[in-house]
């Protein structure tokens, strides 16, 4: 490449008819300004070309981390998302099992109760037919016996009462009149039995 020196260097051979000297090297200084003029605007394109290469390569580079960036924060919201409904899915089997272990419970509660429940109104029962017949039982002698239960006790109590109250009486207050017992009315025992229905 021909350099600005090079063209101030140039010397030409002389010929008879030839270009005006002092012409030719105006123009050719005239050329030399323009050839580093053109030189140095080159030079400085070069540098900002160069400059311009690396904030591309530097760019390049942050594009690819940007999309690198976000290929791992898609790929990381993918991995939440999974585990998210993963996670909901087991707590939602969590739920579902604990609800029916105590619907279990309670149903088997609710047996539990109703058996006993019903273990308990036949005894309930049974209690009620046993004071029932016991009632009837009672009150069946009482009208077979009837006024001879009563003379019985009169005859096995009273006497024995009466006679050591008479004893008493002599012995500490004589002038006491004498205990006469009134005849006892049989009572109607049927108004006591209890209406167990």
């Amino acid at each position: 490449m021909i350099t600005p020196a090079d063209i101030e260097n140039k010397e030409f051979s002389r010929a008879k008819k030839g270009y005006n000297e002092e012409e030719v090297d105006e123009f050719l200084d005239l050329i030399i300004l323009d050839m580093e003029k053109l030189l140095r605007e080159n030079r400085q394109l070069k540098a900002e070309l160069g400059k311009a290469h690396v904030q591309v390569d530097k760019h390049m580079s942050t594009e690819t981390s940007v999309y690198e960036t976000l290929e791992a924060a898609k790929s990381l919201m993918n991995d939440i998302a999974a585990s998210a409904e993963r996670r909901a899915e087991i707590l939602l089997k969590n739920a579902e099992l604990e609800a029916s272990l105590i619907t279990r419970e309670a149903k088997e509660s609710i047996s539990r109760y109703t058996e006993e429940g019903n273990r308990l109104k036949e005894r309930v029962e049974t209690l009620r037919e046993r004071y029932k017949k016991m009632l009837e039982a009672e009150l069946e002698r009482m009208d077979f016996g009837g006024s001879d239960f009563l003379a019985d006790f009169e005859k096995d109590f009273l006497p024995a009462s009466l006679t050591e109250a008479d004893e008493v009486t002599q012995v500490v207050a004589p002038e006491v009149q004498e205990y006469q017992p009134q005849p006892q009315q049989p009572q109607d025992l049927t108004k006591t039995m209890v209406n167990i229905r």
